[in-house]
């Protein structure tokens, strides 16, 4: 695997213009990647070999192994919590208390998890909590709480199971790797934000590592069973994957029910599956990296455009997606100068 992770200006498109009145203020670029389940470019954008990290949106195939190791069974892990292991979670009271519950079967304290502590993305639960914020209200600790079963089932220690060369932390590597096709060594391996292991690779790859996620029939038979479970879990409760209301990842999943995983990454990244279909028989999986890293408007815009170019929901799908998650741009009056419009088509390769 050649890894670069500079991008080629001179190719790299515009994804999103940010206007106001008659003029585009802004631009947003980025590339975009579709695979079809065989792992075949089927639709791009940009530079699709740019290399990026994963981020959260590794944190399905981390609790894939969870399940793999036989932790999630051993300790009676329910598919709820699995759900919440495989998400960024908004730090609500039904978040934390499945956080909590988990610890309760595993027999560890809420300050075992090394995640780290920071205010719930909720707005209204950050509100009502205050200075009590512990790191159950972090977005990592659902997976922080699943690496730490997976280290007592396996015998390992508790104490620094985020450490890199952890026998959990290189576990997760090479089921990554393996979702990716390639060798753990072509894998760039960082600190994520929440202490643990992150991993680099192409957009390209990364559209591969959701393809498989949701059409795991080329992986090996342990590895197939213990995806579908982790995504059946996703698909029950998407709830957990994010939150009940205004996350763009449960509302996704949402509108396509049973059928489309959805995940963002930090920097940009976001990340989606969407399982075998009469449009897609195989399957296809997505990936997405907005160049400058930017989280809200654009990566929301980009991610709904490609849902809307790959036939995947209808006009109407489209404009109330758009409608929650790219607002006009307004002033301090609350009049609408300007808008957020995506600026891309995707290139059909076969």
């Amino acid at each position: 695997m050649t890894l670069s992770n500079a991008f080629n200006d001179a190719s790299q498109p515009i994804l999103v213009e940010i206007t106001r009145g008659s003029i585009v203020e802004s631009r947003n670029r980025g590339a975009i990647a579709v695979v079809n389940g065989g792992g075949t470019l089927v639709a791009a954008t940009g530079d699709t070999e740019f290399v990026s990290y994963l981020r959260s949106a590794a944190k399905p195939h981390q609790t894939i192994a969870v399940v793999l190791s036989g932790a999630a069974d051993h300790f009676k892990i329910s598919a709820k919590e699995l759900s919440l292991m495989s998400g960024s979670h908004s730090g609500e009271p039904y978040h934390a208390e499945c956080a909590a519950s988990i610890l309760d079967k595993i027999g560890l304290q809420k300050n075992a998890l090394k995640c780290g502590i920071h205010p719930p993305f909720s707005r209204t639960a950050a509100k009502a909590l205050g200075d009590a914020v512990n790191e159950l209200h972090n977005n990592c600790s659902g997976k922080h709480a699943g690496m730490l079963a997976q280290a007592l089932h396996g015998g390992y220690s508790t104490e620094d199971y985020y450490v890199l060369d952890h026998p959990v932390q290189r576990y997760i590597t090479s089921i990554v790797a393996e979702f990716a096709n390639c060798k753990e060594s072509d894998l760039v391996v960082a600190v994520d934000g929440c202490t643990v292991a992150t991993f680099g690779m192409s957009i390209a790859a990364m559209a591969v590592v959701y393809a498989k996620l949701v059409n795991p029939s080329s992986l090996r038979e342990r590895l197939q069973m213990a995806t579908n479970r982790v995504v059946t879990a996703m698909l029950d409760y998407p709830e957990m994957v994010a939150a009940d209301t205004g996350r763009i990842d449960t509302d996704l999943m949402r509108l396509l029910p049973g059928s489309l995983v959805a995940k963002a990454g930090a920097e940009g990244v976001y990340t989606m599956g969407m399982k075998p279909c009469q449009r897609y028989p195989e399957g296809l999986g997505i990936a997405l990296k907005i160049e400058d890293g930017e989280i809200g408007r654009s990566r929301n815009v980009v991610a709904i455009e490609t849902l809307s170019q790959l036939g995947l929901i209808s006009t109407q799908q489209k404009q109330q997606l758009f409608e929650s998650y790219v607002p006009p741009i307004k002033n301090n009056r609350s009049m609408i100068v300007g808008e957020v419009r995506p600026a891309f088509e995707l290139k059909f390769l076969s």
